[in-house]
């Protein structure tokens, strides 16, 4: 006797339950025609019939019934299985470990979580903020957001939050009026520059576009942070220019606290990414993450 197919076996219980092969083959989207091949090569991998078949009708052998009795516990019990697996999907329940820069958590997240939590309850989410890019599944992570250029190739990435953003130069307007408005990038070399250094140690060079051409001018000045919100109100209060997310400084420009400029030298450039690596089984609170944030930017 050969080893059966499980495949044949669920197909010949479906067969007795609908009480013919045209009827199962309709609820499993099948043709009668295959799933009697299946149930043939069950029978011949058995050594025994299975089936009585008339033109009317078709019943289990004596051997057919006996087998399936002691088989239906089985199938239940995997059938339950896969039922749960498609609960777990519909209903997950855990918590959603993300790793985030900072703007990410800022200013992105608090528009999504609140939806996501209210429409997945038996979610929790528990984010880190860190603007260096890490191994996530290493560091005990189930997902990280980063911009592409930080993603690695073997990640599966997934666009979260807007799709364009840019970088956005301003000072305030008692600096501007004491030192002057800068017409072209280069004219930053004579200006107080508020810099930016990235935990890593790396300094933000502030890099400008305008029809093609790219100027670079790396930050010279009284103030070199780690902080944004310090770099903010260094800005606010006349230190120098600074060079960063427009979400930053929108607002500010909205309450006349700074004043944009080289707007058209601004630097535009693809949102972030949430990536993850798939080749583990992925948690539910994740995969629900996932759904949200691709039925989000439908």
């Amino acid at each position: 006797m050969r080893q059966p197919n499980l495949t044949d076996v669920a197909l010949f219980a479906a067969v007795v339950e609908a009480g013919g092969f045209r009827v199962a083959a309709q609820k499993r989207g099948m043709s009668a025609s295959s799933i009697s091949d299946c149930v043939r090569r069950l029978e011949s991998d058995l050594g025994v019939r299975l089936l009585n078949r008339t033109t009317r009708s078709v019943f289990p052998t004596e051997v057919g019934a006996r087998l399936l009795e002691r088989l239906r516990p089985a199938l239940d019990e995997i059938g339950a299985a896969f039922s749960d697996l498609d609960n777990d999907a519909r209903h997950p329940v855990g918590t959603l470990r993300l790793n985030v820069p900072v703007p990410i958590a800022r200013f992105v997240l608090p528009q999504l979580i609140p939806t996501f939590l209210e429409r997945y309850p038996g979610v929790s989410v528990e984010v880190t903020m860190d603007n260096t890019f890490i191994d996530v599944i290493a560091a005990g992570y189930d997902a990280g957001v980063r911009y592409e250029e930080s993603v690695a190739k073997d990640m599966i990435a997934v666009p979260i939050g807007p799709r364009r953003q840019r970088f956005v130069a301003a000072a305030s307007p008692a600096y501007l009026e004491k030192n002057g408005m800068p017409l072209h990038p280069r004219d930053l070399l004579e200006h107080r520059l508020i810099g930016h250094r990235f935990e890593s140690g790396k300094l933000g060079v502030w890099e400008f576009e305008k029809d093609g051409a790219i100027v670079r001018v790396p930050p010279q000045g009284p103030l070199l942070s780690s902080s944004q919100d310090l770099e903010v109100g260094a800005a606010i209060g006349g230190v120098g220019l600074i060079y960063t997310f427009e979400e930053y400084l929108g607002p500010l420009f909205a309450q006349g606290a700074l004043i944009p400029v080289l707007e058209d030298w601004w630097q535009a450039f693809d949102g972030p990414y949430l990536y993850y690596n798939d080749r583990r089984h992925v948690p539910s609170p994740l995969r629900a993450f996932v759904d949200f944030l691709k039925a989000e930017t439908v």
